[in-house]
């Protein structure tokens, strides 16, 4: 069972992911560190204190991560102080970040289903309802997409584009 590969993407062996969404997006987030950073911002943390300790990483650790996810414009710093300190910075999700949440939720519900021993330590419900949420792909109309129904083409819009910059 795979993704329908349109064009000339149904022979694998004859093209490259050149410019793969993917690729780049896991050069933002493709650590552990920056993932858990994520979902602490979702939690509600938002102290550098906060983040090292929760995501139980160095102080190192943590700053350079959170530099990389302020550069890539998924958190963004706010100045704050507490009487008698010196300012610092809060770190909090801009609309970029807050538009990677079904992807790390998609995460944490395939941790849930394979990794965990039968029962999830969290549950993830809607506010208003108490219904669970899930993540899962749909069409634009709203209809369940399986992966054997899920086409891949090569975006004609994209490629001009890269035309004219080549």
């Amino acid at each position: 069972m795979s993704a329908v590969m349109e064009g000339k993407l149904s022979d694998l062996g004859t093209w490259t992911p050149e410019g793969c969404s993917i690729a780049k997006a896991m050069d933002i987030v493709g650590t552990r560190s920056a993932i858990l950073i994520l979902r602490e911002c979702y939690y509600g943390t938002t102290r550098f204190d906060g983040f090292a300790a929760r995501v139980g990483i160095t102080d190192a650790a943590a700053s350079s991560a959170l530099r990389k996810l302020v550069e890539a414009g998924l958190l963004e710093k706010r100045p704050y102080r507490e009487e008698g300190k010196r300012t610092r910075n809060e770190y909090v999700l801009t609309p970029m970040g807050l538009d990677l949440l079904p992807a790390v939720v998609a995460l944490w519900q395939w941790g849930d289903k394979y990794l965990q021993d039968g029962i999830a330590p969290l549950q993830r419900l809607e506010d208003s309802t108490g219904e669970p949420v899930s993540v899962e792909l749909r069409s634009a109309s709203g209809n369940p997409v399986p992966l054997e129904n899920l086409r891949v083409r090569v975006n004609d819009e994209w490629r001009r584009k890269t035309r004219r910059h080549s």
